[in-house]
């Protein structure tokens, strides 16, 4: 029987948010001499939560761990057929699909900041601020990416997954879900960040 579980802890939805709006802040933000510092703090910032998020992947709840969506290619192909045939195969937490997006975004998270970085400390030239271009055009690909993935998915399990972001509920049997929030380490994440963006911006 399915019931409404505790799926996402505080942590996990905080850094998925505040990614979102620090990428996309960033990205919006990178044209211009005017917003150059906001720009840069924002790329802090992804940097930041991208390295809490590395931690959390091992010692974090267990729907927040990497060992909790770690699959091969055949499971991927296996779920994706399986939305063409819309009879997708439930997985509680991260599904096949998505999680290879995850990982994605976080290399290529990774390898803005770090690009980023290096622009602006001057350091490899002309041809690393093109790389950094290029790298944050892939990932606003791949944000997009899991954007539509993650309608279709809502549409086809008949449940909302952005929602289930928001409150950390999901759809799950009994005794499938996590015990604790983190509430403590969500506020001190929150507050980093904003200590952050008051320190650089």
């Amino acid at each position: 029987m399915s019931n409404k579980i505790l799926v996402w802890d505080i942590p996990t939805r905080l850094f998925h948010w505040l990614l979102a709006v620090s990428f996309i802040g960033a990205y919006l933000t990178a044209e211009s001499e005017y917003w150059r510092a906001l720009h840069v703090a924002l790329g802090y910032t992804v940097l930041g939560l991208i390295g809490f998020r590395l931690i959390w992947g091992f010692v974090g709840t267990r729907y927040a761990r990497f060992s909790a969506f770690s699959f091969g290619p055949s499971k991927v192909l296996a779920y994706l057929k399986s939305l063409v045939r819309k009879s997708p195969e439930h997985y509680v937490g991260h599904n096949p699909a998505g999680s290879w997006v995850i990982y994605g975004l976080l290399l290529l998270g990774l390898l803005a900041g770090a690009t980023g970085y290096a622009t602006y400390a001057e350091i490899g030239g002309k041809w690393l601020e093109d790389l950094h271009e290029v790298v944050s055009n892939l990932m606003l690909a791949l944000v997009l990416v899991h954007i539509a993935g993650v309608l279709v998915s809502s549409y086809l399990h008949q449940e909302n997954l952005v929602r289930g972001m928001i409150t950390g509920y999901k759809q799950g049997a009994s005794g499938q879900g996590i015990s604790r929030v983190y509430m403590l380490l969500g506020i001190g994440l929150l507050l980093a960040v904003v200590a952050l963006w008051g320190a650089l911006y």
